[in-house]
């Protein structure tokens, strides 16, 4: 009834009057602003950057000589061990070389044992009947000396007896002459030592080159193409498979130059692949290029991969998270919260409805949040909108 006496134009005024003093109210509140509090919790900065699986070396395998191929044992896909064999080659026209070889090796052998056992004996022989053959002539001569001293012969019969004696030295000299060159340092025997070394030698390399009609796997691996058949005549110049060599998995990417100062060798990281983004897997830093590629404004960066999972696959794409700095309790707040300017970093704390400028030291970045090592509390309200002056009055929304 009260109501009725103020009569409907007074209970609109009542209204708009009640509405105004609202908004006086709220405009003496300030504004409502985004808040949050600083609180102590454990932080990780992670540098994220994105990556590749460095593919594994590819190995070319190819023949060294000439032939018709006889076998091949593997084919795509089979995983082959170092030094199995792959490919065979006909040996026949090789096994025959190795065979001549052999037999030249042997007669050069025969030709050591003929000078030290036929031809040193001869020459020796031959030696002592030359230096036989002297001592006769010598004496006949001396004879022949005293009969022409007596009258009973002509200086021409000693003339026959000294030419005698001359060629008697004369064969003695040759006959030592080849019982040197048949000792054991002799022209002979080391001829015969050199025949025997050069015969080896062609042994030994027709060996090798039967040896490569097998052609084996240099390094484990999984065999990659296949373009080779039996029957097939190779060359050098011919590539007859490729293997993939097996190694430990690794991770290759290039990081922001910026990021330079928080990289260390042996830095934990967290990678997953763009193809299975909700599996996770261990890394480690292990290289960083002293270069910069100054085209992208980024260094190299090189992973290991200890435990791959199973569905990797060279070139694939990756995510890489690479932790450079953690501690497990730090006073974080919200990166947003925080203005930085000319080297210095504040922050903004709702403070009895009032804004408060605070200038705060930062300490590790951790995505979405920031330690603050000075300048606040546990618990403090920390706005995270902007464009408020200190001293505004503000409300949490």
């Amino acid at each position: 009834m009260k109501l009725a006496r103020w009569g409907t134009g007074g209970i609109v005024a009542l209204l708009v009057a009640a509405a105004a003093a609202g908004v006086v109210w709220m405009k003496w509140r300030g504004p409502a602003v985004e808040v949050a509090r600083a609180e102590d919790a454990p932080i990780v900065h992670a540098i994220v950057v994105s990556g590749r699986v460095q593919a594994p070396n590819r190995i070319e395998i190819g023949s060294v000589i000439t032939g018709r191929v006889a076998q091949v044992r593997v084919t795509e896909g089979d995983v082959v061990e170092a030094g199995q064999p792959l490919i065979e080659l006909d040996p026949q026209e090789l096994r025959a070389g190795l065979e001549q070889a052999r037999a030249a090796e042997a007669t050069a052998r025969t030709r050591i044992a003929s000078v030290a056992e036929l031809s040193l004996p001869q020459s020796a022989d031959a030696l002592a009947q030359s230096e036989a053959q002297l001592r006769f002539a010598e004496a006949d001569y001396q004879r022949q000396r005293a009969l022409r001293d007596k009258g009973f012969i002509s200086d021409a019969r000693l003339d026959d007896a000294e030419r005698q004696v001359a060629v008697a030295r004369s064969q003695v000299e040759s006959a030592r002459t080849q019982r040197r060159a048949q000792g054991s340092t002799g022209v002979a025997a080391r001829d015969a030592v050199v025949r025997l070394r050069e015969a080896a030698a062609a042994r030994e390399l027709a060996e090798a080159k039967l040896a490569q009609t097998v052609i084996r796997a240099s390094v484990p691996g999984t065999v990659l193409v296949r373009s080779v058949e039996p029957g097939d005549i190779v060359t050098s110049a011919k590539r007859l498979l490729v293997i993939a060599s097996r190694g430990e998995t690794r991770l290759t990417a290039q990081i922001d130059e910026r990021n330079l100062p928080y990289l260390r060798e042996g830095s934990r990281a967290i990678a997953s692949s763009d193809a299975f983004p909700g599996e996770r897997f261990d890394a480690v830093l292990y290289y960083v290029s002293p270069g910069v590629d100054t085209s992208r404004g980024s260094v190299e960066g090189r992973f290991r991969v200890a435990a791959p999972p199973p569905y990797l696959r060279a070139d694939m794409t990756v995510s890489i998270d690479i932790e450079v700095a953690s501690k497990d309790r730090a006073r974080v707040v919200p990166a947003a919260a925080v203005r930085e300017a000319e080297g210095r970093a504040t922050v903004q704390r709702l403070e009895d409805g009032r804004v408060a400028t605070v200038p705060v030291t930062l300490g590790i970045r951790g995505g979405a949040k920031v330690e603050v090592l000075s300048g606040l509390e546990a618990g403090d309200t920390v706005l995270l909108t902007r464009g408020l002056a200190d001293g505004a009055r503000a409300r949490v929304r």
